[in-house]
């Protein structure tokens, strides 16, 4: 592998470098295979600022990886162990009655298709802001995967109100190119089955359908989640009543809600069923 001199370095754009701090400092080059082979070997020695640096980091190295078709044998299992060694007292997945959020981008093959490369890095802030949400308020990130989002809550009014705080972040931030990112919010609440580091059941997949049917910018919640949260509804929050719906795959039928707070866009087409 060939050496960067300083002047090649400076070169490079942020997105070659799997890590760059919050004072500008780039480590781990990613712009080839070969670097990419030395960044994978090196990264349990980069001392990070905290840990969403480090889950942003290997985010960014992992994609680099499949884009040179690098198996990166030996690496995911290892940082599963340091973190679990950083983290001994991590928060384990909540069961039983369980409020679940998920998330996607609208129109996020468009996004692709304008950023290219660029993508990720758009991904990763994304996914940043809404981890920052749920961690916010209690609650556990438990799987990012291409451009959706899964947390799960204790709490319902923790979840709606990680929800709407994550809609106001992105409202809010600047992303390269100026462009604008809205998310689909679907919540629901119920008795998933933990499969770790998981979950699965109709439960899931009812919030799923739920996540499915929303609008960039809306958050649609089922009754179920609307009657946990009696008594302990968040300040400023109202439901509008979207009607009964046929979800896909989902036996019966649903009565679906849209959350309602300042700040928030009012005004959606009907749901995408």
């Amino acid at each position: 592998m060939a050496k960067l001199s300083a002047a090649d370095r400076k070169r490079l754009p942020d997105r070659a470098f799997a890590y760059v701090d919050r004072a500008g400092v780039r480590r781990l080059p990613i712009m080839d295979a070969a670097h990419v082979r030395n960044a994978l070997a090196r990264f349990g020695q980069v001392e990070f600022e905290d840990e969403q640096a480090r889950a942003k980091a290997r985010d960014r190295l992992l994609r680099a990886a499949k884009r040179f078709k690098i198996v990166p044998i030996g690496f995911i299992s290892s940082q599963i162990e340091s973190a679990r060694a950083a983290v001994p007292d991590a928060p384990v997945l909540p069961t039983g009655f369980v409020t679940m959020l998920m998330t996607d981008i609208e129109g996020s093959s468009s996004l692709l298709a304008v950023l290219g490369d660029g993508y990720s890095d758009l991904l990763a802030d994304v996914r940043e802001i809404q981890r920052s949400a749920v961690l916010a308020v209690g609650g556990c990130a438990v799987e990012a995967r291409a451009d959706e989002f899964f947390a799960a809550f204790e709490s319902p009014a923790a979840a709606v109100t990680a929800a709407i705080d994550a809609h106001h972040r992105l409202a809010a931030a600047s992303f390269s190119g100026q462009h604008r990112v809205r998310i689909r919010t679907g919540i629901h609440a119920g008795y998933p089955k933990l499969a770790e580091p998981n979950y699965a059941g109709m439960a899931v997949h009812a919030t799923a359908r739920i996540c499915d049917v929303a609008h960039g910018g809306q958050i649609v919640v089922s009754e179920d989640l609307i009657t946990a949260l009696s008594g302990m509804r968040p300040s400023g929050v109202r439901f509008r009543k979207l009607g009964v719906q046929r979800l896909r795959g989902i036996p019966g039928n649903v009565l679906l809600s849209q959350v309602m707070s300042s700040g928030l866009p009012t005004k959606f087409p009907p749901l995408r069923t």
